[in-house]
């Protein structure tokens, strides 16, 4: 486990695939850097494949959304694949509008997130511009 003020970090392995759990905030100066930090380690380690479980993120802004890109980015030239999964809906609003689900592999559990990484296992790729408008007509008078 890996503990900044703003953001924990458990790592597990299922399958030969890295999953990270984050608790806290991924905002500018408040765990973005402590995340780019812990994640390109385990990239230099030669870790290829990695998950982010989004469920416990309380807050992300510009900054946090432009770690993950980064880090998407880095884990695609190194030959290697970074998703995430549980995302909330308010995360993945700002995702979308940033036009990140580009860059960005999300799912909306673990199993098929883990299944991604195994051609023939049938994985449930989210489209977050889907969910965002789902939400939406579920209760379009409420924000959630």
């Amino acid at each position: 486990m890996f503990h900044h003020a703003d953001l924990e970090i458990h790592q597990r392995e299922i399958e030969g695939v890295l999953i990270l759990d984050l608790s806290g905030k991924l905002e500018m100066g408040r765990g973005d850097i402590a995340l780019r930090d812990f994640v390109e380690t385990l990239l230099g380690q030669g870790n290829r494949k990695l998950l982010l479980d989004m469920a416990k993120v309380l807050a992300i802004d510009t900054s946090g959304s432009g770690v993950l890109l980064i880090l998407a980015q880095e884990y695609r030239a190194a030959g290697g694949r970074m998703g995430l999964f549980h995302v909330d809906r308010g995360h993945a609003k700002i995702y979308e509008m940033a036009r990140l689900e580009s860059v960005l592999e999300v799912y909306p559990d673990e199993i098929d997130a883990v299944n991604s990484f195994f051609p023939g296992r049938t994985t449930a790729h989210y489209d977050i511009l889907n969910y965002v408008e789902s939400q939406h007509h579920e209760d379009p008078g409420k924000e959630k």
